[in-house]
């Protein structure tokens, strides 16, 4: 799979986490973050590099090479500076794509101006309902070390076009569906190039199975 270039603004629990599984799937991260303490904690821990500074300033974006990142995350706690950086962002590098953190709900809202919004406190709240009510379990927060994961088989990758009885996965690994989760994958299941499906995967064998899907 292709290293990625990612800026991460933001080190605070989601950015960090963010980047160390970013950094976790070999990916290029660069964590923009104000607070010179948390710049310094971040810089022991060797997750990525480490620039200070407010980025919703341009010259701090350019410093943090957005020219050549492919795509940015803007995770602080603060919605509108996630929104004014990704905008800043977009503006210097038009190309770019970009991801928002919100505090709360906004379905389409941000459509038109972010490529992504993620709302990490429905995650904390899956996790929680989890912890009480024990008969339903949200299936990302009750698979342990296992990922859960939604993966586009890329053009050209080993398995493309290709039946799952006659590819070899490694054990530890297992295709369950299509994204779209109409059909539970089988042996005759065909893996096409351009689409997307859901994998259970051991983090022993993730590098395997994203080198299989992505080439």
């Amino acid at each position: 799979m292709a290293s990625l270039r990612v800026v991460v603004v933001g080190g605070g629990r989601v950015g960090t986490r963010t980047a160390e599984l970013l950094d976790d799937r070999g990916h290029d991260v660069v964590v923009v973050e104000e607070d010179p303490d948390r710049v310094e904690a971040l810089s022991d821990e060797y997750i990525a590099t480490v620039i200070q500074g407010d980025a919703t300033r341009p010259s701090i974006l350019e410093q943090a090479g957005l020219d050549r990142a492919d795509a940015l995350a803007a995770l602080t706690g603060r919605t509108g500076v996630n929104l004014a950086t990704c905008m800043v962002a977009t503006r210097l590098e038009s190309g770019l794509e970009t991801v928002m953190r919100t505090d709360r709900e906004v379905g389409d809202e941000y459509a038109g101006f972010v490529d992504a919004v993620t709302f990490p406190e429905r995650a904390g709240a899956r996790a929680t309902a989890n912890a009480i009510e024990h008969d339903v379990q949200t299936l990302t927060e009750a698979t342990g070390a296992l990922d859960i994961l939604e993966v586009r088989v890329a053009e050209g990758a080993p398995v493309a076009g290709r039946a799952l009885a006659d590819v070899a996965l490694p054990r530890g690994s297992l295709v369950v569906s299509d994204a779209a989760g109409d059909t539970i994958a089988g042996p005759e299941t065909v893996l096409e190039p351009g689409q997307s499906y859901v994998l259970a995967v051991a983090p022993d064998v993730a590098d395997e199975v994203m080198n299989l899907m992505r080439g």
